[in-house]
C-alpha cells in the first residue's frame, strides 16, 4: 500500500507558516520580557554565562538564524499581504512568484543577520 502524500499548495502552506511565525514572535517577546522582570540577574549576566558554554561558531550561527528566521519570514510575507491589500499580485501564478520570492528573501535575510 503506497503511503499517502499530504501536499498542500504553496499559498495554504505560506498562510499557516505566517500565523506559525508570528505566534512564535509574540511568544518570544512575551518570554523575554517576563524573563527580564522575573529573573534574579541582568542581562548581561546571562550574556556572560552563555558566552562561558564555549559554543562553537556553528551552533551559535545555526540558533541566531532559527531567532531570525520567524522575524524575516513574518516580515517578508507581511509585506506581500500588503501589496495584496492594494489589490496587487492576486492571480496564481503571481501568487506562486511573490510566494518564492518571499522564501528567497527570508532565507537571504536570516542569514545574513545571524552573520552579524
Amino acid at each position: 500500500m503506497a503511503a499517502l502524500a499530504l501536499r498542500w499548495p504553496l499559498p495554504m502552506a505560506m498562510s499557516i507558516t505566517h500565523r506559525g511565525t508570528g505566534v512564535a514572535l509574540s511568544l518570544g517577546v512575551s518570554f523575554f520580557g517576563l524573563a527580564a522582570l522575573l529573573l534574579p540577574e541582568q542581562f548581561p549576566h546571562y550574556l556572560a554565562m552563555v558566552k562561558s558554554l564555549s559554543l562553537g561558531p556553528a551552533l551559535i550561527y545555526s540558533a541566531k538564524f532559527a531567532l531570525a528566521f520567524p522575524f524575516t519570514y513574518h516580515t517578508w510575507n507581511g509585506i506581500r499581504h500588503l501589496a495584496w491589500d492594494l489589490g496587487k499580485g492576486f492571480k496564481i501564478p503571481q501568487v506562486n512568484q511573490s510566494g518564492v520570492l518571499v522564501l528567497i528573501l527570508t532565507l537571504l535575510s536570516s542569514a545574513g543577520l545571524a552573520a552579524m
